[in-house]
This record gives structure tokens, sequence and C-alpha cells, in this order.
């Protein structure tokens, strides 16, 4: 059975989008509006690239799976930070940023049984949907037409699981919201992370965020 291919599906949405914004004669503020849920500022920074041409494009932060505050605000404040270079380049669509609620205790509530889960197995899945939920609950909340992640770039994530959550909440929201779906690492995505984190000195971490993976990592040292 083939795989679904995201990346190509992603890219026909773009194409569309492009030809009906040259038809309809469309400016920046005029573009559908794009809320893009993102785990940190290296796997945001090719991401950001790929959709701030073709949407009005806000960055969510939510991510209540990073267990240390102090880690949590790094993370925030670097994708702040790229953020603001972003925004500083010229001719290019201004991103926004909302910072979502942090609270782990979230996180764990949902983590509770799958402690020992390992990663990419049923606690990575129950987390996937918890962000992305709150994605979805957000961008239908302040009238966004499309939502999407940056989860999809980590060689470490399962692909076909996020874009099919994605596809789900989309249909729950009864025609509210569309899923834009993504394989950001296709096309040398990652290798292309890494050099603009290398080009704006980004800090990338070795770990998710939870304290689970946290553990797994220690342990590979």
């Amino acid at each position: 059975m083939n795989k679904t291919d995201y990346n190509k599906e992603f890219k026909c949405i773009i194409d569309r989008l492009d030809a009906y914004y040259r038809a309809s004669d469309i400016k920046d503020a005029q573009k559908k509006k794009l809320l893009l849920h993102a785990c940190c500022a290296p796997c945001s920074s090719i991401c950001i690239e790929r959709v701030r041409d073709h949407f009005d494009t806000t960055v969510y932060f939510f991510n209540p799976n990073i267990t240390i505050e102090d880690e949590y605000l790094y993370r925030l404040n670097e994708l702040k930070r790229l953020i603001d270079i972003y925004n500083d380049m010229p001719g290019r669509g201004h991103i926004n940023l909302i910072n979502g609620d942090y609270d782990p205790d979230v996180f764990f509530s949902i983590a509770k049984g799958y402690e020992d889960c390992p990663e990419r197995g049923a606690r990575c899945s129950l987390c996937y949907e918890l962000r992305l939920k709150a994605t979805a609950d957000t961008a239908i909340a302040n009238g966004y037409d499309y939502f999407a992640t940056t989860l999809t770039l980590s060689p470490l994530k399962d692909v076909e699981r996020l874009n099919g959550i994605g596809y789900r909440l989309s249909k729950e929201s009864d025609g509210r919201l569309l899923w834009l779906p993504s394989d950001f690492k296709k096309e040398d995505g990652y290798k292309k992370s890494i050099e603009l984190s290398k080009e704006y000195n980004l800090y990338r971490q070795n770990y998710c965020g939870c304290v689970y993976s946290r553990r797994l990592e220690d342990m590979h040292e």
C-alpha cells in the first residue's frame, strides 16, 4: 500500500491558492489565514519560509509537553527572535506569534499510564493530539482558514499520524477549518533547517521536550 505524499498535497494546495490570489488580485492582508503550530525555532525556520508568502501566517507556540519551565522559555524566546529576524526582511509577509498557555500538568494528565512507551509510541500520539487540538480550537476561535504544524519536519515524528489527526480535526470542525497537510522534511527540509539554525545561531535542543524523551536521550549519551 502506497503511503500518502503529504508534501505533494501541500504543494497542490499552495499552487491552487497562488492561482486564486493572482486571478483575484489578492494582497497580503487578504490571503488565507494560517495558524502554524510550532515546537521550536529550528523546526519553524524552514516551515515559515515555505508558508509565509502564501498565507497570512501566525505561529502558535503551544507545548505543555516541555517539562522544564526554563527550557520552555528558552525555546519561546528563540522563536520570538527568529520571527523578528524574518519580519525584518523587506518584501515578505509579516509573521505574528501567539504564545499558548503553559501548563505541564495538562501533558502529564494525558501521558499517565504511558510513561514507559517508546518514542513514536502511544504517548507521542496523545501528545500530537493534545497540541493539534489546541491549535485547531484556537484557529476556529480566531477565524483562521487553515492550521498546520512544524512537527512534520522532524525525522523522529510520525507524519502519517500527524496528518491523520489534522485531517480528522478539520472534519470535526464542520467546514470551519482546513488542515494544511505537510511533510516539511521533504526536499531537504530538515537539512535546510539545520543550515538556517547555523545562519541565525538558533538553539537546537537534543530532545523533544517531555521528561520521558529527555530520559531516553540521557540513556543514549
